[in-house]
């Protein structure tokens, strides 16, 4: 696995739909809805920009009684995720002193 930040699953919703679903196979879009706290809409987009990058599969499949929306990590989407992690915990391993001490540089024009 390489790190590598990605921008696509760094959004806060988007990045705990990929944490929820990297632990299950496949998850019903109501329980990831009720999961985030967000409305069908919000949830829709999110999924959407998460699918248009290949990183989740939706599928609606039909039989007896109310049709339910599943969603699941793709194997591309998988590896993001796992990507986007490791990229994290290496920033947070970095050496150097803690942001928000007195001794931090502000190179980057931050506001401590």
């Amino acid at each position: 696995m390489t790190a590598r930040f990605d921008e696509v699953v760094h959004a806060p919703n988007r990045l705990r739909i990929c944490a929820l679903l990297a632990a299950s196979s496949t998850a019903e879009f109501a329980v990831l809805r009720d999961i985030l706290g967000v409305a069908d809409s919000v949830l829709s987009k999110h999924l959407k920009v998460l699918q248009d990058a290949g990183y989740v599969a939706i599928s609606k499949p039909t039989g007896r009684g109310r049709v339910k929306t599943w969603v699941s990590l793709t194997a591309e989407g998988r590896r993001a995720y796992a990507g986007h992690v490791q990229a994290l915990k290496e920033l947070l391993a970095a050496p150097g002193t803690p942001v928000g001490s007195p001794e931090t540089s502000n190179e980057w024009g931050l506001i401590q």
